[in-house]
């Protein structure tokens, strides 16, 4: 825990005193990124670090797509569903991942090397359909480039 709070106060340090409100998904995410998930008691962690109310912090996980409130496979497959990818086929590409899988979205492999999320937006509507493994985007999506792109993942 206390290694959480000197990463906090690291983080605290690069913003202004009165913009301490902007901390709370820099530091859902540092929470994220240590434990793979974000849990009510993180939530009220943050809340009480930053001095806003902890609803605050729980409006902030519900909206933001990047953070997870359950534990996640290995890797986090995210497939944008907005109008751009949805014209473009974001329908086919879910289908055929979760298929291939043998999950539905929301769901992770009984392995837990995948968990794959339908989200609103990945800012890729020029190359849409689009998804995002982890931290890396693959665009211009079809049955082929996905099953290669999921066969080369450990």
């Amino acid at each position: 825990m206390n290694s959480l709070i000197e990463e906090f106060n690291r983080i605290r340090s690069l913003y202004p005193e009165r913009m301490s409100s902007s901390l709370v998904v820099p530091l859902l995410q540092t929470v994220q990124e240590r434990n793979g998930h974000v849990t009510d008691a993180d939530a009220a962690l943050v809340a009480s670090y930053v001095g806003v109310p902890t609803m605050q912090v729980q409006e902030a996980l519900r909206w933001y797509t990047m953070l997870q409130r359950e534990p996640t496979g290995r890797h986090v497959i995210k497939v944008c569903r907005n109008i751009s990818c949805s014209l473009r086929g974001a329908e086919r590409v879910l289908a055929h991942i979760t298929h291939r899988l043998g999950i539905e979205a929301g769901e992770t492999t009984p392995d837990g090397r995948f968990t794959v999320i339908e989200v609103e937006c990945l800012a890729s509507c020029g190359t849409a359909p689009a998804m995002q493994i982890d931290e890396t985007y693959h665009e211009d999506l079809d049955e082929a480039r996905i099953d290669a792109i999921l066969g080369g993942l450990a």
